[in-house]
């Protein structure tokens, strides 16, 4: 768990996170979307001879949510995470040796080879 108050901490792999959090994770998803579920069937009741199209709206989401949300939360682990590509620092380029005066105007000083 990330503390309050805490530094910020980057992945620098592509190690999957764990199965405890993933389970966990899914868990929470799941209880949430069932909590909007019990929700909208609440709201079906309350609404039903207030606002009727709106009774059957909250009906209709009421019954569709858990099927989508049993999908959602077995749909399994994540995808294996791609390592950071914004972090990266490339390497410092080290410029090329030129060659010295000394060395250009020896050679133009030079006497010209015969070919044979």
């Amino acid at each position: 768990m990330r503390k309050q108050g805490g530094s910020e901490v980057f992945r620098i792999s592509g190690a999957r996170t764990g199965l405890t959090e993933d389970v966990r994770g899914r868990q929470r998803r799941y209880m949430v979307a069932m909590t909007i579920r019990t929700l909208s069937v609440l709201l079906t009741v309350i609404l039903w001879n207030v606002e009727r199209p709106l009774a059957w709206a909250m009906l209709v989401l009421g019954m569709l949510l858990p099927y989508v949300a049993v999908v959602v939360a077995n749909a399994g682990r994540e995808n294996t995470p791609k390592a950071p590509t914004t972090t990266y620092i490339p390497p410092p380029s080290v410029p090329v040796l030129e060659a010295s005066r000394v060395e250009l105007g020896a050679e133009r000083d030079a006497e010209p080879v015969p070919e044979a």
